[in-house]
Formats: structure tokens, C-alpha cells, sequence
């Protein structure tokens, strides 16, 4: 796979077309195609070999399928050839520079493509079971699955989020997952180190929800895409998780690999992003 990421890199239009996701993610094949020069049919072909390395992912949305730059495959080789210092160093400086260049985002979802060697049926179980969730996440789900019921979050500390909105909107059973994000409590905001100012900020924000879609990608391999959406724009929740779930779905896609989440995610996270950081309260 490795392999295949960097021949999708090394075209020039192909570099351009993620600039423009980057830019503003989940992007139709009409709206990448506008200011290019480059035919419909061109531009078709290099998003299906971005897709194919996994640099790009799909959401059918309707009758429209939206394009989104996808972090998987990036942050594969970063896990491969930069430290946990190094990789804090970088992302200090990619917070620098959008700070200093006023980058402002209009996105109002993260979306996140991995392949994980397992059977949708157990990563189900990882994703809705307290003896999986609280391995790679630090965090348990009272709830019976059932759409509509509610949600109670349960960190390792014993700390409880119950709230009337925290609910399962859909499950399909080793198909798809989708619920309504946490409270941000006063608790929840002291465990996690989240200062009165940031967690009045994240109040303030419209409640997001997450959803899971599993597709078999072949024998003993799950396509995982998380759309974590409805979130507002340019606010402090879409921030945080887009550095918290890459470091998440590492440590899941870690544990059913190999029976062990990573050795590190007991250290101090590089760019702390409590939402979704294993070890953080909720």
C-alpha cells in the first residue's frame, strides 16, 4: 500500500486535486473538475487512483458522491519514520503556520478511511463492547444499541456522561454505527486538562455525531469509514478530533491486529485531543 501512496504522489495533478480537498474537503467530481485544466474523464481517473491509495475516500451522500482527502495513509508514514517527538515538533509547527496565515475552516465533518485485518462481526464487538472499548478508547457505553435509546459515557475513572440528546441514531449490526457525541461536563473538562474558556467554547458548539460504516474489503479485511459530522464550522470540537481520531482508530486497528493496543498510548499524546484521546475523561 505503501508503495501505491507515493506513485499517486508523485503526479502533479494528482498533488493538485488534494490541495484543492485540503482546501475544502468533501468536494463532488463537477466541483474538482471546475478551474482545471484538465478534462472530466482525466480528472476521474486520478481521483481513482488517489481512491485506490487510499489518499482519497467516498461518501455517497443522495445522489452525489463527495471526495474527501483522507490523513490514513499519511499518518502511516509518519508512524513508520518519525518519532512521537518529532511528530509533536511538526505538528506544532502545522498549527503555527495556520495560525499565522489565518487558514480558517468551513468543514463541518471529519472523514477517515482505514482497512483494519479483521471480520466485521468483531469489529462490531470493538465498537460497541465495554471489554473492547475501554482497551483502545478508555471508555464504556451503556446503551442497548437500539435507535433512539440512550447513551450513557463511562471513562476509567468511573466518571458518567448521561445526557437526554446522547442517543443511537442508527445500528445496523456489523454494518453500520451512528450516535450523538458526549456532553462536555465540568468533569469531563477537568480529567481531560480543558481550560473553562475552551470548554465554555465547546458548549457553546451544536451537538456532532459520529457514525461507523463497515464494508468487507476482501477475506478477513474491513473498510472502516468514520464521519464524525455536524460539527461547527471552524470551531474547537472539528479541531481536536481531527488530531484525536487518527491516534484512536490506530490504537483500535492495533488491537485487532495484533491483541494489543500501542505501546504508547499511555504517554502523553503529541497534540492532546481529549474527545477522542484513550485515557482522557468523558
Amino acid at each position: 500500500m505503501m508503495d501505491e501512496v507515493f506513485k499517486a504522489l508523485a503526479d502533479a495533478s494528482r498533488r493538485r486535486l488534494l490541495d484543492r480537498l485540503n482546501t475544502r474537503n468533501g468536494q463532488t467530481l463537477r466541483e474538482l473538475c471546475e478551474g482545471l485544466e484538465m478534462a472530466r474523464q482525466s480528472v476521474s481517473k486520478h481521483l481513482a487512483v488517489l481512491e485506490g491509495a487510499n489518499l482519497v475516500t467516498t461518501v455517497r451522500r443522495g445522489r452525489e458522491k463527495l471526495h474527501y482527502l483522507n490523513a490514513a495513509p499519511i499518518e502511516a508514514v509518519a508512524d513508520r519514520w518519525m518519532t512521537r517527538y518529532d511528530r509533536q515538533r511538526a505538528a506544532a509547527l502545522a498549527d503555527l503556520r495556520s495560525a499565522l496565515e489565518g487558514e480558517r475552516m468551513d468543514d463541518t465533518e471529519f472523514v477517515y478511511t482505514t482497512y483494519i485485518k479483521t471480520s466485521p462481526e468483531r469489529l462490531w464487538r470493538a465498537l460497541t463492547e465495554p471489554a473492547f472499548t475501554r482497551r483502545y478508547w478508555g471508555t464504556t457505553f451503556e446503551t442497548d444499541w437500539q435507535p433512539g435509546s440512550p447513551m450513557v459515557w463511562v471513562d476509567q475513572s468511573g466518571h458518567r456522561i448521561e445526557d437526554p440528546e446522547q442517543v443511537v441514531l442508527e445500528a445496523v449490526p456489523h454494518r453500520r454505527l451512528c450516535y450523538t457525541w458526549h456532553t462536555f461536563t465540568t468533569e469531563w473538562a477537568d480529567g481531560a486538562g480543558v481550560s473553562a474558556e475552551h470548554l465554555a467554547r465547546l458548549r457553546a458548539e451544536r451537538r456532532s455525531k459520529i457514525t461507523f460504516d463497515l464494508e468487507p474489503a476482501g477475506d478477513d479485511l474491513v473498510r472502516l469509514t468514520v464521519i464524525h459530522g455536524d460539527c461547527e464550522p471552524d470551531g474547537d470540537l472539528l479541531q481536536m478530533i481531527s488530531g484525536g481520531w487518527p491516534h484512536l482508530l490506530s490504537d483500535l486497528k492495533t488491537l485487532l491486529e495484533t491483541g494489543e493496543p500501542l505501546p504508547s498510548v499511555s504517554e502523553p499524546s503529541p497534540n492532546p485531543v481529549p474527545p477522542t484521546t484513550k485515557g482522557d475523561s468523558r
